[in-house]
């Protein structure tokens, strides 16, 4: 049964040589690039990820699953119970490189707990006719929930080894961020059932969270690998020092004792930008841009941006393009289609698709058709 409820096909979706119903144009220093919109009618729409052999999925925060292909649209049942409060709710979807032999799906959300709620991540198979998670269960939910609704981070990432990265915020207890004992403000890294890797860099210290692969974040809501196989993040400051990091191992990227931003109160933060013992940023915004999502992208369609970095802004309705030694931001993407983007992937063709939260809708670049 087609799913339409809040779904409505506005180009005939899938990878491949579809017909566009409709297109405009982006300019960039690229010259002009076409955005069509590919699906819309999206309540708060968060994350997405391509399926072998075209169509995506893309996660609802209120906990909605949808299976796009084809032309079509269907609501995807057998997901999690998610708590849908503040940035809360069914947050990303990842799609493992075998998916085409094990069907599985990964998920995280905002998981129900007695002290409220926690970055939670679960995994099921998706049934052929792209209808249903089949055996969905959780493989690990974070150490420390919080009553409140902010800062899940939530990303995934597969490594090159197989292994899952996942994001989690520091749930508006700053402080915590700095406490091997629980896992807000953390990137986790897991084995595919759950289970903890045993060359993580907690595993044998006493009173850590071996799950743990890094600390000191505030928000993570975007993380991707770049072609050397190095996970980096994007996470949000408070008021200024939102910040771009590569992840190493064992690293403390230094919240709430480090930052290039201020309380929302314009009070200082910590004790100043830099500490001995903890990470700078490759990049960072004052003010803030208010990131999410994060790709860095091949260069399959546009050579010249091989290796450059794209970030969502959520705050002033633009895809930030970053490049350079340093990291800097050297272009802004914008358009009425770029309100408040909340994720960006690039897709195997290498066309680049974002989410816009403001249009409720998924949006497709391409190369601008030439004349």
């Amino acid at each position: 049964m087609v799913f339409m409820r809040i779904v409505s096909i506005v180009a005939l979706v899938g990878l491949g040589g579809a017909p566009i119903l409709q297109a405009e144009t982006l300019e960039t220093d690229q010259g002009a690039v076409r955005v069509e919109r590919v699906v819309g009618g999206l309540d708060a729409p968060w994350g997405f990820a391509f399926l072998p052999g075209g169509g995506f999925l893309v996660t609802e925060r209120d906990g909605r699953l949808t299976y796009v292909a084809d032309g079509e649209a269907e609501r995807v049942r057998g997901g999690p119970e998610v708590v849908a409060r503040g940035q809360g709710g069914l947050l990303d979807v990842m799609v493992p490189r075998d998916f085409a032999q094990t069907r599985q799906v990964y998920l995280s959300y905002s998981a129900p707990r007695r002290d409220g709620a926690g970055t939670a991540l679960g995994v099921g198979q998706l049934s052929s006719d792209g209808t249903r998670l089949e055996g969905f269960r959780e493989i690990f939910v974070m150490e420390g929930g919080a009553s409140g609704g902010r800062h899940f981070g939530s990303r995934i990432v597969e490594a090159p080894d197989g292994t899952l990265f996942l994001t989690i915020g520091d749930r508006g207890d700053a402080d915590q961020a700095q406490n091997l004992a629980t896992h807000h403000g953390t990137v986790v890294r897991l084995n595919r059932d759950g289970s903890v890797p045993g060359d993580n860099p907690f595993v044998e210290l006493a009173g850590a969270q071996p799950e743990i692969w890094s600390y000191g974040h505030r928000n993570a809501q975007g993380a991707a690998m770049d072609a050397r196989g190095r996970l980096w993040v994007v996470e949000h400051g408070a008021r200024g020092g939102d910040e771009v990091n590569p992840v190493r191992r064992g690293a403390n990227y230094g919240w709430p004792v480090i930052s290039y931003g201020r309380h929302y109160s314009g009070a200082r933060i910590g004790e100043g930008t830099s500490k001995d013992g903890m990470e700078q940023p490759a990049h960072y915004w004052d003010p803030s841009i208010a990131p999410s999502g994060m790709m860095i992208y091949s260069g399959k369609l546009w050579p010249d941006w091989r290796g450059d970095v794209f970030v969502g802004s959520l705050k002033f309705d633009y895809i930030s393009r970053l490049s350079g030694t340093p990291l800097q931001e050297v272009e802004q993407i914008e358009g009425p289609e770029t309100a408040r983007v909340r994720d960006i992937r690039e897709a195997p063709d290498g066309t680049i698709w974002f989410i816009s939260v403001g249009e409720g809708a998924v949006y497709r670049l391409s190369p601008a058709p030439s004349g």
